[in-house]
């Protein structure tokens, strides 16, 4: 069964011979930050190897949250949900967001101690978010039956449409004079005395000054062949979406078995609420280290596993000229096979868990590949060794969220201009400066 399909984009067909910026990527961090730089005044060329939105942008849960996120992103994040509240208006189109809340559920004592610690983040910020005990949870989310200690309620959190927001924002960005060009790779950077000066696409070459490199789960294997060592891993989610449902939950629920949140058509997109897959590949070894934190940490979570993965990956050419196919000609789109355990075992619970679910089917289930940085931030940041490359990847599972504030960011590092937030976290340097390099949960 394929993955989800986009609102199909048709490509710009004209390839400028130059712009201000070229970026890369057409998921929701390359479009929000073409969106940004177009307003701006900048002129922009974003290519994209596929179609807009086809990978990890649309094959997300569709949560917008600031719950239970790395503290270290709260402060973007809190911008982000304010973009999303105009972006519809501001673009002229739909993302299918709403601000519904989320609640996240906690099963026993330590759970619900962890939920507590990490409300401690938000003390500053008018969030309206609370614990709540079994008779309130009963009114956010009427008739359910999961086994819940407590929980702990983010109402200003919300969702929108992965397969329309991407998309959307894209056109929004080409309204502003943005060229979109889908189905076009960008094969290498080109620089001269160690300053960026253009891009190779499998189109022809392209003269700017600035490029930014939103490759998500590629994103790596492109900057190798620009001599950056990024470390950055892909792990697998697998998502299933259902028939319409009356009189389901309006609110969204992550517990530690299944999540879940309604979707615009009337049914629930529906996934493990823990379980994370990894392949094994020859990156895994090559980055044990750095990600041996991580690891330590989330091991209860992730499902390692040997599959075809390795051998496509152990063929894939990690260098290669501007003249050569790349990789990312070769594969246009990542799909992979959903995990049918996880699908299975998260419909299982979520059934028992909301009875109204027993009527319902299964329409749909996919998986798609996660950007993943050794502490689970993304990389925001100008890269010091070749001045005018900027790279905005390793979101870690929280990009689609807190994409247009990315995008924002990203468009404020680009232009020089005083950034929305501290981008300090975010820099690139980190792997390299001495820091501890940790995945931060907040508690």
């Amino acid at each position: 069964m394929p993955g989800p399909t986009p609102t199909p984009f048709h490509s710009d067909v004209t390839v400028p011979t130059q712009v201000d910026v070229v970026v890369i990527g057409g998921g929701i961090i390359g479009v929000s930050t073409a969106l940004e730089l177009a307003e701006r005044g900048r002129s922009v060329l974003l290519c994209e190897k596929g179609d807009i939105g086809a990978e990890q942008s649309s094959r997300n849960w569709g949560w917008v949250r600031l719950g239970m996120r790395d503290p270290r992103e709260i402060p973007l994040m809190v911008e982000a949900i304010r973009l999303w509240k105009g972006l519809d208006a501001r673009i002229g189109r739909t993302t299918g967001y709403t601000q519904s809340g989320i609640v996240f559920g906690a099963s026993g004592a330590r759970d619900a101690d962890n939920l507590e610690r990490w409300s401690q983040n938000l003390n500053g910020y008018q969030s309206g978010a609370r614990m709540v005990a079994d008779t309130d949870l009963q009114a956010l989310l009427p008739q359910h039956a999961v086994p819940l200690e407590c929980a702990f309620h983010m109402p200003q959190d919300g969702r929108a449409e992965p397969q329309l927001a991407a998309p959307a924002i894209a056109e929004g960005a080409r309204d502003r004079g943005a060229t979109i060009l889908t189905q076009c790779a960008v094969r290498s950077v080109e620089s001269i005395a160690g300053k960026v000066t253009g891009v190779v696409t499998e189109r022809g070459r392209v003269r700017c000054d600035q490029v930014v490199l939103a490759g998500g789960a590629w994103s790596r294997l492109f900057a190798g062949n620009a001599g950056i060592e990024l470390p950055q891993l892909k792990v697998m989610n697998s998502v299933l979406r259902t028939s319409p449902v009356e009189d389901g939950p309006e609110v969204a629920l992550w517990s530690d078995d299944f999540a879940i949140r309604k979707r615009a058509d009337g049914g629930y997109s529906i996934a493990s609420g823990h379980e994370n897959t990894v392949d094994l590949v020859p990156d895994s070894f090559r980055l044990a280290q750095a990600f041996l934190p991580a690891f330590r940490q989330e091991w209860r979570s992730l499902r390692f596993r040997l599959t075809k993965r390795w051998s496509v990956e152990s063929a894939e050419r990690r260098k290669w000229s501007p003249d050569d196919v790349t990789p990312f000609e070769a594969c246009r789109i990542l799909d992979p096979v959903p995990s049918e355990k996880a699908i299975q075992n998260a419909w299982k619970t979520a059934r028992a868990g909301f009875p109204v679910l027993q009527g319902a089917k299964i329409l749909q289930t996919w998986a798609g590949m996660i950007d993943v940085t050794p502490d689970a931030i993304p990389v925001m940041s100008e890269i010091d060794s070749l001045p005018g490359l900027f790279i905005a990847t390793g979101f870690s599972g929280h990009g689609f969220g807190i994409g247009p504030g990315a995008g924002r960011l990203m468009a404020d590092l680009v232009m020089r201009t005083t950034p929305i937030v501290d981008p300090y976290e975010f820099r690139f340097s980190r792997f390299s400066d001495g820091s501890r390099v940790a995945p931060n949960p907040g508690y």
